[in-house]
């Protein structure tokens, strides 16, 4: 049976526009505030430079911030993705009344308040003596990201087709060669995002590292936020407007996957 889509209306069409625009104007005002010849905040400005994203590059203070969230993320992305993906596959698979629990276990830093998080969280690494380390950043950080590789993988692998597992074991192939020759290759549009989207999380995560930086390892939003409540600096405005573009750019970056996942689906 198949379903014809109705186009939106044109009511409501100017209704998604008009939130469109609501959400997005006041994030885009610090774009051209960053662009400022001026030593404060000033929209619009009144004279147009770039020396505020030559002190981006140039001090330390704000590359190291920088480079450190980069590292942080791209670390995250892999622990995230591998873990996520084999929960989703464990949860999809899997029989029992074990599944809510487990599943409900794996969402949960996405459901918990996140400065209810950040406080349980420096507790125990204070504990462990994970706190202002890169060990305790990563680990923190793949616990935030991991419940958005399983909701991603886990709708990949619901329009996966189960018969595929059944004929490769007829064939003899074992789990582990059968996930990497079959079932990964089908999913890695799905995989891919949500690795995307893992990184996308470590790298914008603000509350939780700021319970865990110390003054030699901060990330680029504690930074931000640091450089906010202590100082009127306008280089906040121009590592703001980096990393909109950064987001920006994955979250069209996952489009076009989502787009290509929806062509094989269909095909």
């Amino acid at each position: 049976m198949t379903t014809t889509r109705r186009k939106p209306s044109l009511a409501l069409r100017c209704y998604g526009l008009l939130v469109a625009l609501l959400l997005l104007l006041p994030t885009l005002v610090v774009v051209p505030m960053s662009f400022t010849d001026r030593a404060s905040f000033a929209f619009p400005p009144k004279g147009w430079s770039t020396r505020w994203y030559e002190k981006f590059f140039t001090d330390p203070l704000w590359l190291d911030s920088a480079l450190y969230s980069l590292r942080i993320g791209v670390v995250v992305a892999v622990l995230a993705t591998i873990l996520g993906t084999l929960g989703a596959i464990g949860l999809t698979n899997g029989r029992g009344p074990w599944r809510a629990p487990t599943r409900g276990l794996l969402l949960a830093p996405m459901i918990v308040p996140q400065v209810i998080t950040a406080v349980g969280v420096f507790y125990v690494f204070l504990k462990l003596q994970l706190t202002q380390t890169f060990a305790g950043f990563v680990l923190a950080h793949t616990a935030l990201a991991i419940p958005f590789v399983v909701i991603t993988v886990s709708a990949s692998l619901q329009s996966f087709d189960q018969q595929l597992l059944r004929a490769s074991a007829s064939l003899g192939a074992g789990p582990v060669r059968t996930f990497f020759r079959i079932t990964l290759p089908l999913i890695a549009p799905g995989v891919l995002i949500s690795a995307l989207f893992a990184f996308l999380t470590s790298f914008d995560e603000a509350i939780v590292s700021l319970f865990l930086a110390g003054p030699f390892t901060r990330t680029l939003p504690v930074q931000i936020y640091q450089s906010v409540t202590a100082e009127v600096d306008p280089t906040v405005a121009a590592a703001s407007t980096m990393l909109l573009a950064l987001s920006t750019s994955i979250l069209v970056g996952l489009g076009v996957l989502s787009m290509i996942r929806e062509r094989r689906t269909k095909a």
